[in-house]
């Protein structure tokens, strides 16, 4: 699986970072920062979750 983040479009609300705190994060300048952006399996639930909770659809995944 490939992470991929249209920062174009997302807002850093932080909802991801909710979601899946081990793969995403807002730091202080307040922009989204992906931690690992190819996760293993294990990770694919909470990876999914924190797509389909994204208010701007900012969020997606390759594999």
């Amino acid at each position: 699986m490939k992470i991929n983040v249209d920062y174009d479009v997302c807002e850093s609300n932080a909802i991801c970072t909710q979601v899946a705190p081990h793969l995403f994060e807002v730091r202080d300048d307040d922009l989204l920062y992906v931690l690992n952006d190819a996760p293993g399996d294990e990770d694919r639930e909470r990876l999914m979750e924190a797509v389909n909770r994204c208010p701007r659809a900012a969020i997606s995944v390759e594999g």
